[in-house]
């Protein structure tokens, strides 16, 4: 048997300078870049980043400048550098005082956030593979579930209480905040303050299984009278079903057993298992930042979730007929 002889053809090949310059431009701008803060707590970050980023830049120039001298300098100045104290001075002293004020610049830059004040807005996120879980801490003591979106007054310090139920997750908001790790069985904090509205996108930072990537979500910072009143409307149970389509989802809905996973308030629906339910209709997005909220993104995921979010612990309802999902998507489209 013989094998005849295949040609390879060589694949183009970018230089290496412009991967490394395409890596560094793709955090410029985007709904999850570092380099665009919105926030005070973000803001500090991006300016320390740079402050970190100009020392590295000195302290790598110093030591290009000082090979350069040792290897291609004139014989008197490579007869100095290649002196024992030249070595510890130029290798061991000049990076310890460049990294000394850094850490003090540092200390100095950051220090202001531990002065915010705790009055603030509060707000519990459980992480949970691979969605969050919302709990809103009303200053009457109610408490108001959510999930996968969280809305903030602009201009006032928001303190979350980060948790996890399962493995441990990580809470990013690159515009807003720095990471915070969530562990099962102990809550950390984060203080987070939006500068301006607008909506900022969120991701879990720490590998939790292999829906990983798919565990996304939005902060909506909104102005502070409009944050109350929506505060005060989320309180209150989301008003019946008035169309024909949505009170025949309603009593699918409630007939298959979906209550038993998700909760919507003010019906026999009280399940924990899932993300509540109560005003889905009025979130941009489902499925942890997965797909826009629609009619027609209602139906598909609740026919085949996982087609949609790998990972998903909800199962596809293929016994189900079309117009009863149809149904349901109307019924939860109305929940506002």
């Amino acid at each position: 048997m013989t094998f005849a002889r295949v040609r390879s053809v060589p694949l183009p090949m970018a230089p290496p300078g412009a991967l490394a310059l395409g890596f560094v431009l793709s955090g410029c701008a985007g709904p999850q870049s570092m380099l665009a803060p919105a926030g005070a707590e973000a803001t500090d970050v991006f300016h320390l980043s740079l402050v970190l980023f100009a020392g590295a830049g000195l302290i790598l120039a110093w030591v290009v400048v000082t090979l350069a001298l040792a290897l291609f300098g004139p014989p008197g100045v490579r007869a100095v550098l290649s002196s024992r104290r030249a070595v510890l001075v130029a290798g061991l002293g000049v990076p310890l005082v460049v990294l000394t004020l850094l850490l003090v610049v540092g200390l100095m830059m950051m220090r202001e956030r531990t002065l915010w004040p705790e009055d603030g807005p509060r707000i519990a996120v459980v992480g949970e593979q691979w969605w969050w879980r919302v709990t809103y801490l009303a200053p009457d003591g109610q408490r108001i579930a959510g999930a996968n979106e969280i809305r903030i007054p602009v201009g006032e310090t928001v303190t979350l209480a980060l948790d996890a139920s399962d493995v441990i997750h990580s809470f990013w908001v690159p515009s807003l905040g720095g990471k915070r790790d969530m562990v099962p069985g102990r809550t950390n904090h984060l203080r987070i303050r939006a500068e301006r509205e607008g909506r900022y996108r969120g991701q879990c930072a720490e590998y939790c299984g292999g829906a990983h990537a798919f565990m996304a979500l939005e902060i909506i910072a909104m102005a502070p009278d409009a944050y109350r009143a929506w505060l005060m409307a989320a309180a209150e149970p989301p008003a019946p079903p008035s169309e024909a389509l949505a009170i025949e989802g309603q009593k699918y809905f409630l007939s298959t057993g979906c209550g038993a996973c998700h909760a919507i308030s003010g019906t026999p629906a009280t399940g924990l298992i899932g993300p509540d339910l109560t005003r889905v209709g009025a979130r941009r997005q489902i499925g942890s930042a997965m797909l826009d909220t629609s009619p027609e993104t209602l139906a598909r995921f609740i026919a085949d979730a996982p087609a949609h979010k790998p990972g998903t612990l909800m199962p596809a309802f293929p016994m189900l007929a079309r117009e009863e999902i149809d149904a349901m998507a109307a019924y939860l489209w109305s929940l506002r």
